[in-house]
């Protein structure tokens, strides 16, 4: 296969093996393949099928379907691919996670092994089985790197006085938020907070925003978890949540640089231009000198 071919690419110049995608739902999936495909890697994919789109069938050259908390069958298709080294891409809704699982013996194994039965718990200890097995959790942004937000303000507007005000509060707030591993997602108006991300995901919290705020301006924040661990859950930012945004009075929207994706890049940035939405990243300290994020994690 073309990736057992390519010695390059993520993982280093001399990495042997095949290289495996674990899909989730979203676009996500796509565009790891077709970033791989660019460096002559193609993937095997094992997709969840209570997430991923169907459309992956002709997306991916050899595609296996697992429903979710079949990880030993998720394995044993990984083996059988030769794949030494994954990627995991795309969302898999976090109540479908610990409401609609039906696990395998393995899965039950890691789940009753669990102290904290949190996303980041859960995935982290897949990530160790999967090492366990011989198989590398890679960063999901390996193939992405043109798509990984800079610092500095990205689009034609940036942040006016009430937004910047609004953006260096809902900051502090979040960053204790994702701290929990409650959500990486609040809403500010007028330095108070309307909502904060629970389950439902970024697009629903500025929606349920909006109908609390009864027509008061809006500001979306979006962080990083600290320690953030970019093999999986990495923000995202896509056209979708421009448009809700756009429809819920939300004018400006705040994320951390270097960790996280804005799909559709060019667009993105082009459809919050005519909205007049203002998109700002910030470099975290730890990311800039190593060390871990003050009281609001922002350099200055």
């Amino acid at each position: 296969m073309g990736s057992e071919a390519s010695a390059a690419g993520p993982g280093g110049a001399n990495a042997s093996g095949a290289w495996g995608l674990i899909a989730g739902n979203g676009r996500f999936p796509f565009l790891v393949l077709e970033g791989a495909r660019s460096q002559g890697i193609e993937m095997a994919v094992v997709a969840i099928r209570e997430e991923a789109s169907p459309e992956l069938e002709s997306a991916a050259k050899r595609l296996h379907w697992v429903s979710l908390g079949e990880l030993g069958r998720a394995i044993e298709l990984l083996h059988s691919e030769r794949v030494t080294r994954a990627v995991m891409a795309g969302q898999v809704k976090h109540a479908k996670i610990f409401s609609s699982i039906r696990p395998d013996w393995k899965m039950t194994r890691l789940l009753m092994s669990l102290a904290v039965k949190n996303t980041d718990s859960l995935i982290g200890a897949v990530a160790r089985v999967l090492e366990e097995e011989g198989i590398q959790l890679v960063d999901s942004t390996a193939f992405l790197e043109p798509l990984v937000a800079e610092a500095g303000v990205l689009t034609r507007r940036a942040p006016n006085e009430a937004e910047r005000a609004d953006l260096d509060y809902g900051r502090g707030v979040a960053r204790h938020i994702a701290a929990l591993d409650l959500g990486q997602t609040v809403v500010i108006s007028g330095c108070a907070c309307v909502a904060i991300e629970a389950m439902e995901g970024t697009d629903a919290t500025v929606e349920r925003a909006a109908r609390l705020a009864a027509g008061r301006r809006l500001t979306v924040v979006k962080v990083s978890k600290p320690g953030q661990d970019m093999r999986f859950d990495v923000p995202v930012v896509g056209l979708p949540t421009i448009e809700v945004m756009q429809r819920s009075g939300a004018t400006a929207l705040g994320i951390d640089a270097r960790r996280t994706l804005l799909f559709d890049r060019a667009e993105l940035i082009a459809a919050a231009d005519r909205a007049g939405i203002a998109l700002e990243a910030v470099e975290l300290l730890e990311t800039r000198a190593g060390s871990p994020p003050g009281a609001d994690g922002v350099g200055t």
